[in-house]
């Protein structure tokens, strides 16, 4: 049976009550959501810097091994062409160990100024690693509060949102497919999610615009689908509203 205009501005209306109910349920639950994917996103962030952070350590303590371990064989083999010295039998073979010793005392000098270095690098990052380890177990104890704080919210209106999901799924098919494809173009257009408004003070209730005296007329006839001039909303009159507390009541 083919609906009327009438009923089927009432459709339209009864479905914006709807998703206006479902609308303030979120409202409740604020920036929540939204502060807890920021802050798991941080932590995720943190944690693949400490990481890194920890490798570097792990390369400057590998480095300060294999460094005294150079030392080691460098002593090891200054000690052995010291001890061939005494053994050599002219100029040449001295000069030749000479130089060796000195080598190896510059490569000494390299690793023991290198450790150092490395040492200094691990302290300045050791305290970077631990200021951001405790700048994590923070944010952590942010996120278990959030978190406990939206589980909380979610639990107190989760059914009453889920009802009102079902009433949407049962009122959508009620509606024509062009004024339902109409609707959710508006509606995901407003900033407040308003696609079906009221007359309030002779006025668009979505925008605010003054709507004139022969254009209020009609929308009151509910003879035909008008929209606002300036905000393109669906417009219905104010007697609606008052039908719906009716039946609230």
């Amino acid at each position: 049976m083919e609906q009327t205009v009438e009923q089927k501005l009432k459709a339209l209306y009864n479905l914006q009550t709807l998703h206006t109910q479902i609308d303030k349920i979120r409202q409740v639950r604020g920036e929540l959501p939204m502060e807890v994917a920021d802050l798991e996103d941080e932590i995720a962030g943190l944690e693949t810097r400490i990481q890194k952070i920890k490798s570097e350590l792990d390369e400057l303590e590998d480095s300060i091994i294999t460094r005294k371990s150079n030392i080691k064989e460098a002593l090891a083999a200054t000690k052995k062409y010291e001890a061939q010295l005494n053994d050599v039998k002219n100029n040449r073979e001295y000069d030749a160990l000479s130089k060796e010793i000195e080598v190896q005392g510059l490569d000494i000098q390299v690793s023991e100024k290198k450790i150092k270095e490395y040492g200094f690098e691990i302290t300045n990052k050791t305290a970077v690693y631990e200021k951001a380890l405790e700048h994590l177990e923070e944010r952590k104890k942010d996120l278990f509060s959030k978190k406990a704080e939206l589980e909380n919210i979610t639990s107190e209106t989760e059914k009453e949102e889920e009802k009102i999901r079902t009433e949407v799924e049962t009122a959508e098919p009620l509606i024509e497919e062009r004024l339902i494809t109409a609707y959710k173009r508006l509606r995901s257009n407003a900033k407040n999610g308003l696609a079906v408004v009221t007359i309030q003070r002779d006025s668009c209730a979505g925008c605010f615009n003054q709507i004139p005296p022969q254009r209020q007329l009609d929308i009151r006839q509910r003879k035909k689908i008008i929209v606002c001039e300036h905000c393109g909303r669906i417009i219905v009159d104010e007697g609606f509203a008052l039908e719906e507390e009716k039946v609230l009541f």
